[in-house]
């Protein structure tokens, strides 16, 4: 579904170009890098990589930071959807290592917290129930599941190649990453000037830290979470930075259960706590964007935004579990067929605003029934497969002329 806000007022001059993502996990980024895959092929004039800010909150932050580092969606694609990078091979179980220092350093509480019950029970007897017991044992549940420093130090790895930069500073757009610190409960923005010194793959996994899932990564003595607690998607950095076309991509959006599959009506509350859990917190952080978005026409008159989401009515994105890294290519595909759907259907409307900023859109390419997501991850392949060929036979063909050239003994 794409959501058109078009400038109230036109500034003069086109602006800047900006890209902002929200969070969802490992289905919300495979949604945003199908999505921004089928704008970036079906707009000509300006590659993603080359524009001016870049903000990101969770996982959303994984898609923007590959951008503003130079990364393309054809590439991002190759690496974490169709596992055919072989600079940087990605591992799932990246995701999923267990976080043993958690177990471990609640393993080493168990005899202080025992011997805090046994001193309070010894005290006062009669009113150390079992409430207070379990309030106490409480402690010794790990914070996290899963471990996210393999996820940092890939991303580490990635960043610090040749051509790229695990540094805010020395990135040729503005990225912000958004994160929320735990003990106060406040969005920080990693890439501004008070927080860019901090590493761009610690300043992600922080953002991705989902409380319950990760631990809280720690910078400078704080202890920062997952920056969807905080903020949906944030386009305000980009706004004030004099941006005027912020394309913005939110992976959750409630279901709309009243229209199944077959004309069939689908009651959520039949179908388990994790279904209504996660309908309560899309219905939670789309109501909170919805607000955001509405200030942002009236904040910044100036600015066209445009919003890509899924369908309300889409069961087989809603269906997914947001954190299962199966069927990555079916879901990645899914969004670009969708979005390319969306594009195509609002092109008259779309067309005159995306003029405003120097760019166009390729009806042919839209109109292409043939193509999927990993269309161009076949192109990129036989492309550098055909160089590949003909470079060796240019070496074969250096190699004859200096054999020639050579005298003969």
């Amino acid at each position: 579904m794409l959501s058109i806000a078009p400038a109230r007022r036109r500034r003069a001059g086109r602006g800047k170009l900006a890209i902002a993502l929200a969070g969802g996990g490992p289905l919300g980024a495979f949604y945003a890098l199908g999505a921004l895959h089928a704008f970036s092929e079906a707009i000509v004039g300006r590659a993603l990589t080359d524009f001016d800010v870049y903000v990101g909150v969770s996982s959303g932050s994984l898609v923007a930071a590959g951008l503003a580092n130079g990364f393309d969606t054809t590439r991002l694609g190759m690496t974490f959807i169709h596992d055919e990078s072989t600079l940087f091979p990605f591992s799932p179980g990246a995701l999923l290592r267990p976080a043993f220092g958690q177990y471990a350093s609640r393993l080493a509480r168990i005899p202080e917290v025992l011997l805090g019950i046994a001193r309070q029970f010894s005290r006062d007897p009669l009113r150390s129930g079992w409430p207070a017991i379990m309030g106490a044992l409480g402690e010794l549940v790990p914070a996290a599941l899963f471990d996210n420093e393999a996820l940092e130090r890939y991303l580490h790895a990635v960043f610090t190649t040749e051509g790229h930069t695990d540094d805010f500073r020395r990135l040729p757009g503005r990225l912000n990453v958004v994160a929320t610190d735990l003990n106060t409960g406040e969005a920080v923005i990693f890439g501004d000037r008070r927080h860019d010194r901090v590493p761009i793959s610690r300043a992600l996994v922080a953002s991705a830290a989902l409380p319950g899932l990760y631990p809280a990564v720690e910078i400078g003595g704080h202890h920062y979470v997952d920056g969807a607690l905080t903020r949906t998607l944030d386009a305000t950095s980009a706004l004030e930075a004099g941006c005027g076309l912020v394309i913005c991509i939110n992976p959750l959006v409630p279901f709309d259960a009243s229209r199944g599959s077959g004309g069939t009506r689908i009651n959520l509350a039949e179908r388990g706590l994790p279904l209504v859990l996660g309908q309560t917190f899309r219905a939670l952080i789309h109501s909170r964007m919805q607000v955001k978005m509405a200030s942002y026409s009236v904040t910044y008159p100036r600015a066209d935004m445009l919003l890509f989401e899924p369908d309300r009515h889409d069961e087989q994105f809603f269906f997914t579990n947001v954190f299962r890294y199966k069927g990555r290519h079916r879901l990645a595909n899914h969004a670009y067929q969708r979005t390319r759907r969306d594009l195509l259907v609002h092109a008259r409307t779309l067309g005159p605003v995306l003029e405003q900023h120097g760019l166009a859109l390729d009806i042919k390419l839209l109109r292409d029934p043939q193509r999927k997501f990993s269309t161009a991850a076949r192109e990129r392949s036989a492309h550098v497969r055909q160089l590949t060929r003909r470079l060796g036979r240019a070496i074969v063909r250096l190699e004859g002329i200096i054999a020639a050239q050579q005298p003969s003994r």
